[in-house]
């Protein structure tokens, strides 16, 4: 029986949230005609041609065969639809308007999928954000490409049914062919090759401010001549850094499946993002026709490493400075805003004048005052008031290269060091939706840090050094996480005079 009229569902991303979309089609008396309405973008519209073919390809009857007037709607119509996910929602659409399909229970399937043009189904992005809103809308079954069956599966209480091609769900839904749904498989992000810290000679400081950093999720600038080790010991940094918690892992995962860039199931690894100097605003902060995540979205619970920081644009840099305080990036457009979340370290290396080597013992500057001056205020105050550990990084000795010993610690070491410091971080705050010592407010500052007596007339000191309220909030909190290194309940007058000493630059 000819239907002419049936309702489908597929999603939309919107950022890193799905929207539910309603793919209606109807058949009309008339000359051939196959079109797709609803704010659809050119690689939706080609449609047409992938689900010709693969229906063709299926042994059923194509749209291209019917002397009709063939109507895709996706509704709502006002949002703009982008991308190739809805194929199979489109074909399994018009196979139940044409009678060629038995009737199923549409309303409590999610359909998703680019069809190849034999029928094979091409996995999409966003897989785990549209499960999410599947279990969201009460959704029972989400068919899908079998190569994002593993991420969606992560969504509990949700059928995630993994599908090869068009036949099988024709097969599924006509209960011909029965399909287990996928279990998730909680297989691990392969891990790149980074340097480890006991490999690292020297730079004992800066080795001492990388933990710090990674203990309390803190920023970090790094300052020296070229060739010192600055991008080395980011990359080491990596190593040091714990696995991401389940909570954890589901937000980045979330963010690289609606980029695109999720190779399959739950991310584990802490990102690492290293974007070049000549990268765009909206590469960096997100944005574009159709808004993705930029690279501080996808920095999200890892580091973002800026190296030569004074050589980005100044308008990337100071877009940085609402991330950094509030941890996401508002996004706005004609029709509204956008939140990604951007929750990152940054950890920042420049030289301290063009030519790199003001300062250095060995090495003349050829650069002017004015030049060094210059170069320095690319990285403006308020950012700089931004960045809780601030050291320069030497030169090391040719005698210090050279020596063979065994060092310690191990990235392995410091890791395990490392994670037992953010457990009892975890434990202070409960149940805040915090994570570090450097996420606390201002007011959880206050509450939460204890500090010892002589600590308290230690800060009376740091009147004389200028500091801005927010600069006092952020040395409080380095001086908390110091603390918790050495296990510590309280804040002690070290703590704070070794926090202190992170935040102070030699100015020219």
């Amino acid at each position: 029986m000819i239907k002419n009229l049936s309702k489908v569902y597929s999603a939309e991303l919107e950022g890193i949230n799905a929207q539910l979309i309603e793919v209606e089609v109807d058949l009309n008396v008339g000359l051939h005609a196959f079109n797709i309405v609803g704010l659809a973008d050119k690689a939706l519209n080609e449609a047409k041609e992938r689900v010709n073919s693969a229906l063709k390809n299926a042994g059923v009857k194509p749209p291209n065969r019917e002397n009709r007037k063939i109507t895709i709607n996706l509704a709502p119509a006002d949002v703009k639809k982008a991308g190739s996910q809805y194929d199979l929602a489109i074909a399994l659409g018009y196979l139940l308007s044409t009678g060629q399909i038995k009737q199923f229970d549409a309303s409590d399937k999610i359909l998703l999928g680019e069809l190849a043009l034999d029928g094979r189904l091409r996995p999409i992005s966003g897989a785990l954000n549209i499960a999410q809103l599947a279990k969201d809308k009460n959704f029972q079954y989400v068919l899908l490409p079998k190569e994002n069956a593993n991420e969606a599966a992560v969504v509990k209480d949700l059928k995630v049914i993994p599908l090869e091609n068009l036949q099988e769900a024709i097969d599924f839904l006509e209960e011909r062919k029965e399909i287990s749904p996928a279990v998730f498989n909680p297989m691990k992000t392969p891990a790149s090759e980074v340097p480890d810290f006991s490999e690292i000679k020297g730079q004992e400081n800066a080795k001492r401010a990388m933990i710090i950093a990674a203990a309390g999720g803190h920023n970090l600038l790094m300052i020296g001549p070229p060739g010192v080790g600055k991008s080395l010991l980011s990359q080491a940094m990596v190593g040091i850094l714990p696995d991401l918690s389940l909570q954890e892992a589901i937000e980045v995962t979330k963010i690289y499946s609606s980029a695109g860039l999720n190779p399959g199931g739950l991310m584990s690894i802490r990102p690492f993002r290293t974007p070049h100097q000549t990268a765009s605003l909206i590469a960096v902060v997100g944005g574009g026709s159709y808004p993705k995540p930029g690279e501080i979205s996808l920095a999200h619970r890892g580091i973002l490493f800026l190296d030569e920081v004074p050589e980005f644009q100044k308008n990337i840099l100071e877009s940085l400075r609402q991330p950094l305080e509030s941890g996401v990036v508002h996004v706005a457009r004609a029709k509204g805003t956008l939140i990604f979340p951007a929750k990152f370290s940054l950890v920042a290396a420049m030289n301290p004048c063009p030519c790199g080597f003001y300062g250095d013992d060995e090495k003349e500057c050829r650069c002017t005052a004015y030049e060094v001056l210059r170069y320095q205020k690319k990285i403006s105050g308020p950012l700089l008031d931004r960045i809780d550990l601030q050291i320069k990084v030497p030169r090391v000795k040719i005698a210090e290269l050279r020596e063979n010993k065994n060092l310690k610690p191990t990235s392995l070491e410091i890791k395990k060091r490392i994670q037992a410091v953010r457990k009892v971080q975890e434990k202070r705050f409960g149940h805040l939706k915090i994570k570090t010592n450097a996420e606390m407010s201002a007011k959880q500052t206050e509450e939460l840090i204890q500090l010892e007596p002589a600590a308290e007339n230690f800060l009376k000191t740091f009147d004389k050094a200028r500091l801005s309220p927010r600069g006092y909030y952020r040395l409080l909190k380095v001086a908390r996480t110091i603390a918790d290194l050495e296990e510590k309940e309280g804040v002690s007058e070290n703590h704070l005079a070794e926090a202190f000493s992170y935040r102070l630059r030699e100015e020219v």
